[in-house]
């Protein structure tokens, strides 16, 4: 009896043991305490599936074909979006949609939210446009919200050493552009470098609201290659990229390292990394195969000429090399491509990563 016992206290202990070292083994997988998302539909999770009248939306096939569960999940992608990816780098499940959490009583914010939304823009024109997607100062406004439950939460002291040694990952401003050069009441009010510039201050503000309240560490990723999207290439015959629209975001992009410069010596206490996608990508588009890809051009779910004359809508045909396609639709990355960049914004080099990548961020 007394062996029974010895063997039942040893098995204890030994499963004791084992859950203790892989509760420190997690507790080292997860490299900072929440992910806060604040951007558009490249990483939208879900939230515009809860606004009523919105047509920037991605809860139907043939989205998520690609995903855990192979179902629709309001991301534009067939599977994983970079929001996922990045979430996985750090240890820590994918933020939820803010909008999903409002109506649950035991909703929790303790390792972060997403509040991206397709369609959004830095500046509120976007809004208008596509009808009701969330602006970046509405993102904001929630988080402000989320922040006051988590300091009732859990006290002002440790609630601010949260938020300090949180991630603040900001994606967004695409939109903003394509907004611009199909609007001729902006082209009147802004010259292309009045508006870049508008973008850059107007994002300023938004990361100068989110430092008075908690935030440090900010990610923030530069615009890619508009141009070279199936949707701007199908508009002219040769399939080539619109060079206006990368111009811009060339420029958009070096005033936007400027700004965060700047801001690194106007605020006390903030880290960042900023990402070059515009680089990243044109390297992708001019060397596919380095990356396993070997169609750069067409979209792969959508209809008629480079699958970028209709949309990814149910009726719409897919490809099945999903892995072998840069673009999943007429405007967003593949599953395969989200994977890549977060790859290379986590350890890539300061060629891409400025003034550090997001690893030596989180580590800081």
């Amino acid at each position: 009896m007394g062996l029974r016992v010895f063997g039942v206290k040893n098995n204890l202990f030994f499963v004791f043991l084992s859950l203790f070292s892989l509760s420190l083994e997690f507790s080292k997988a997860q490299m900072v305490p929440a992910v806060f998302v604040f951007g558009d539909s490249q990483v939208d999770v879900g939230n515009n599936n809860y606004l009523p009248v919105s047509v920037a939306k991605a809860d139907f096939p043939h989205n998520g074909i690609d995903f855990p569960t192979k179902k629709p999940t309001g991301r534009f992608c067939n599977g994983k979006n970079p929001a996922d990816f990045l979430a996985e780098k750090v240890g820590l499940p994918s933020s939820p949609p803010y909008l999903s959490l409002l109506e649950k009583k035991d909703a929790s914010y303790i390792n972060g939210v997403s509040f991206a939304s397709g369609g959004a823009g830095i500046l509120n024109s976007t809004d208008q446009v596509l009808r009701q997607a969330i602006p970046l100062t509405k993102q904001v406004e929630y988080y402000l919200a989320v922040h006051q439950i988590l300091v009732q939460q859990m006290g002002s002291s440790a609630a601010e050493k949260h938020f300090s040694k949180s991630l603040f990952a900001i994606i967004i401003g695409s939109n903003d552009l394509f907004d611009y050069f199909g609007s001729s009441d902006l082209r009147k009010k802004n010259t292309p470098q009045q508006f870049v510039d508008l973008m850059a201050n107007a994002l300023k503000q938004q990361l100068k609201r989110l430092y008075a309240f908690g935030a440090r560490k900010f990610f923030v990723a530069g615009i890619g290659a508009i141009g070279c999207i199936p949707a701007e290439r199908v508009k002219n015959k040769t399939h080539q990229c619109n060079e206006e629209g990368n111009f811009w975001s060339v420029k958009y992009n070096e005033g936007l390292k400027a700004m965060l410069k700047g801001l690194k010596s106007e605020l006390q206490g903030i880290s960042y990394s900023c990402f070059d996608t515009y680089s990243f990508i044109q390297g992708v588009i001019q060397n596919p195969s380095a990356y396993g890809f070997n169609e750069i051009k067409a979209a792969c779910c959508g209809l008629g000429d480079l699958r970028a004359k209709v949309p990814c809508v149910p009726v719409s045909t897919y490809c099945s090399n999903r892995k072998d396609h840069v673009f999943w639709d007429l405007y967003h990355p593949t599953e395969a491509t989200a994977r890549i960049v977060v790859d290379t914004l986590f350890d890539g080099p300061s060629q891409y990563c400025v003034p550090m990548n997001v690893r030596q961020l989180v580590s800081a």
